[in-house]
């Protein structure tokens, strides 16, 4: 049961980080986006290659407002802290109740086994 525990743990270790790299990236390509910054620079490439695959989708539900303003990293941005919330803080919490629980179980037993000696 540690061991299990130790890998969600692990597992929701590394979503954090991934998740939050996705969220730093999104919040660079809007920033990149206010300053007209040059296309061809190969960090606007990178932001631009990495993001649109998760904007691309959120594109056809969301809708531009008036003036030509895309909310859509905004609407990403909360997607992903909603993940980072729901999913990441799950796993931990997952995690921790089966190292509780194996670990009670473990004293259980050597307190039963201290019983019978």
């Amino acid at each position: 049961m540690v061991i299990l525990a130790n890998l969600l743990r692990g597992i929701a270790t590394v979503l954090d980080m991934l998740l939050g790299m996705v969220i730093f990236l999104v919040i660079a390509r809007a920033i990149i986006s206010w300053v007209n910054a040059d296309p061809m620079n190969p960090i606007v490439r990178f932001l631009v290659s990495s993001t649109d695959p998760l904007l691309r989708p959120l594109r056809r539900f969301v809708p531009i407002l008036g003036g030509g303003i895309d909310i859509t990293p905004i609407v990403l941005l909360l997607l992903l802290y909603f993940l980072k919330a729901a999913l990441v803080d799950t796993l931990m919490d997952y995690a921790h109740f089966l190292r509780i629980t194996a670990l009670q179980g473990a004293a259980l037993l050597h307190e039963f086994a201290s019983m019978l000696a």
